[in-house]
């Protein structure tokens, strides 16, 4: 079969012959913009133009399955992006008809998709570009590799540095989009929680809001995540919760909040095909920053954290970093249910603060912090200091600073669990109950304490933590026998990439 042949004549959906004199969208619906009108390729409607779709329920091109194709022209305005079409479309008379002729043979919108996908392999446009920006953090670096390694056949990634996207140069935007044109966008950037105002309102605010409006000019979805900082504490908090905007509220979660009431914004009154995700405390391997939970593990680790900073029962709901990547992949498949709509995406069960740090001293097999409870009013109090002395010492020439955690230190003795019921009742629901933090919790700390003390970053704690390749202690206290040993075949601690050689790259 040739590039240029897509169809299948024995596939459902797939008219016969006899079936062809079926009438397309634009003779139906007289939108002046078929194939044979006289038009350019530039204002010919997306649908007359979608070969991959060509003999599907016997139209010519997506000419009876134009629901599927976003910039189509349908009632006088442009449907800009697939999921507001498709709504609309289903109380469409043209879409009605369709549905009427084809009886059995009408094919759903996943399985169009699916033949857009199959047929674009044979055109060669195999592979769907996404666009993840913040790709280098723990979230953004995840998803990346999930798409590369599980999905890469069907999947372009590409994921930018700030160098050449930054999210504070419009024109940067501009400029890559319009180089690239992805099929999706995915933010996941963040600034330093301490970044202070012009950080956080430049990448959280109007950086996010720039990129969700370059996604709306090239009607493509855009994922955004953002975080529960910038709701209320207590239990059972839905999505709709939020804290009240006020200058009183800390940079970091009020420029969260902008960015998402604005988001809303776009999607009532401009059409912005944009998911929401709101997560929890997140956890995982691979981050190189020493924020959120690894902070309070680096804490433990440094012994820097001398009793339990918070109160008994205090519970907060954690996100595991593996679980997201799949969650994302099933958004982009289903914009119909999850378009214009905000998810917490975190574990069922909450976590118990001063449990965890007790579980993170045994699993580090040091001897602090000790099981007693540090009330409030001293932990806030020895912050206020700790943060005057070194305000302090700035005069002489020191620039100390506290973690960024200390900012949300009163949330350390509220509990904030994020209800999961939305989750639970989408087409997603909730994934691996069984996977915790705390069933996590041993490779974790394996992970963490190795890179921490090959950087002199934490004291030596248990040997059998510490994860190194073979040959290691040759090479601390043996590096010419080790050498020698490589080299004769001694030692077979190199990689064999000898199979390489039998593959046919022809």
């Amino acid at each position: 079969m040739s590039k240029e042949t897509v169809r299948d004549k024995t596939d459902p959906g797939i008219s016969p012959a006899s079936d062809r004199d079926k009438q397309n969208c634009w003779e139906v619906m007289q939108c002046g913009r078929g194939p044979d009108q006289g038009l350019d390729q530039e204002h010919i409607c997306p649908a007359a133009r979608e070969k991959r779709l060509d003999g599907v329920h016997g139209g010519r091109n997506a000419g009876r399955s134009c629901w599927v194709v976003a910039g189509t022209c349908c009632g006088g305005n442009v449907q800009g992006v697939f999921a507001q079409t498709i709504t609309k479309c289903r109380h469409c008379m043209f879409y009605q008809q369709v549905v009427s002729e084809e009886r059995e043979a009408f094919l759903d919108t996943v399985s169009l998709f699916q033949k857009l996908i199959e047929a674009g392999k044979l055109l060669g446009r195999i592979k769907r570009r996404g666009l993840i920006v913040g790709g280098s953090g723990l979230i953004g670096g995840t998803l990346m590799h999930y798409f590369k390694s599980k999905h890469g056949d069907a999947y372009e990634i590409l994921a930018p540095n700030s160098k050449r996207l930054s999210l504070r140069e419009p024109e940067d935007i501009k400029s890559y989009l319009e180089t690239y044109r992805p099929d999706f966008i995915v933010n996941c950037a963040i600034p330093p929680l301490d970044g202070g105002p012009q950080l956080a309102y430049e990448v959280n605010y109007l950086g996010s809001i720039n990129l969700a409006r370059a996604a709306m000019a090239l009607r493509v979805p855009f994922i955004h995540f953002s975080s529960a900082a910038l709701q209320p504490m207590g239990e059972n908090v839905g999505e709709d919760e939020y804290l009240p905007l006020s200058t009183s509220m800390p940079f970091y979660p009020r420029s969260k909040l902008m960015a998402e009431m604005t988001l809303k914004h776009l999607h009532e009154t401009r059409g912005l095909d944009c998911t929401v995700i709101r997560l929890g405390v997140v956890y995982g391997k691979h981050d190189h920053k020493i924020q959120g939970f690894q902070r309070l593990l680096f804490s433990i680790a440094t012994q820097s954290m001398m009793f339990l900073l918070t109160r008994p029962g205090v519970r907060h709901s954690y996100t595991h970093t593996e679980k997201i990547a799949p969650f994302v992949h099933h958004v982009l498949q289903n914009r119909e249910e999850f378009t214009g709509q905000t998810y917490h995406f975190v574990d069922p069960e909450p976590v118990e603060l001063s449990r965890l740090m007790l579980a993170v001293k045994n699993a580090l097999g040091v001897k602090k912090p000790r099981a007693v409870h540090v009330p409030y009013s001293m932990a806030s109090l020895g912050g206020y200091s700790l943060k005057l002395f070194l305000r302090m010492l700035r005069p002489l020439g020191y620039d100390g600073r506290l973690p960024q955690e200390v900012m949300f230190m009163d949330k350390f003795y509220q509990s904030q669990i994020l209800s999961v019921d939305k989750l639970k009742k989408s087409s997603f629901g909730v994934p691996d109950p069984e996977v915790t933090v705390y069933s996590e919790l041993p490779g974790i700390v394996r992970y963490y304490v190795a890179r921490w003390q090959h950087y002199n970053l934490i004291p030596t704690v248990d040997r059998d933590l510490l994860q190194t390749a073979p040959g290691t202690k040759t090479f601390q206290s043996a590096p010419q026998d080790l050498l020698e040993g490589l080299h004769s075949g001694r030692y077979e601690y190199l990689a064999d990439f000898e199979p390489l050689r039998d593959q046919d790259f022809n």
